[in-house]
């Protein structure tokens, strides 16, 4: 069962459990998730995002590797699931993997947000803790940027939980 928690500074929705099977099963329209500019997508979330949806792939693919003007932007795909019409969203969130220290790029987060809230107001946006795990970002900092760009709109930050 998931249990949602709403928090009275935030209009964030906060729900516990796998964003993928979540996304499969209809309770989203739009799922984001953070890339490197490498067109890597070899761990995390960023690897079952691959396997699940192999749009988001070649979406990731068609973009210039290596390029750190990618920071900051987007590639998204449709993919259809067994309810319908689900939109994968690459963010690139930050350049590379490779080396100690935080990888995730604040400002970077910022405008991938801001992309998805011009693009795609109305959906049902869900997420990870974009940055905050194998990119090392600290994730109270993350999650007011993102409150900040999606506000009014109906997000999710779904915490992973089997």
């Amino acid at each position: 069962m998931i249990t949602q928690l709403h928090f009275n500074y935030m209009e964030m929705n906060k729900i516990k459990g796998d964003l993928i099977k979540l996304a499969i099963e209809g309770e989203f329209d739009l799922i984001i998730h953070g890339c490197n500019c490498f067109c890597t997508m070899g761990a995390g979330i960023a690897k079952t995002i691959k396997q699940t949806f192999p749009e988001a792939y070649k979406a990731d693919l068609a973009t210039e590797k290596g390029s750190k003007s990618k920071l900051g932007t987007i590639s998204w795909a449709k993919s259809s699931t067994k309810n319908g019409e689900l939109i994968v969203v690459n963010g690139y969130t930050q350049f590379n993997w490779r080396g100690s220290g935080r990888k995730a790029d604040y400002e970077a987060i910022r405008e991938v947000f801001k992309t998805v809230k011009e693009e795609f107001s109305g959906l049902r946006i869900a997420y990870p803790a974009i940055g905050a795990g194998l990119a090392r970002g600290n994730w109270q900092v993350i999650s007011e940027i993102i409150e900040e760009e999606l506000k009014g709109e109906d997000h999710t930050f779904v915490e992973y939980q089997q």
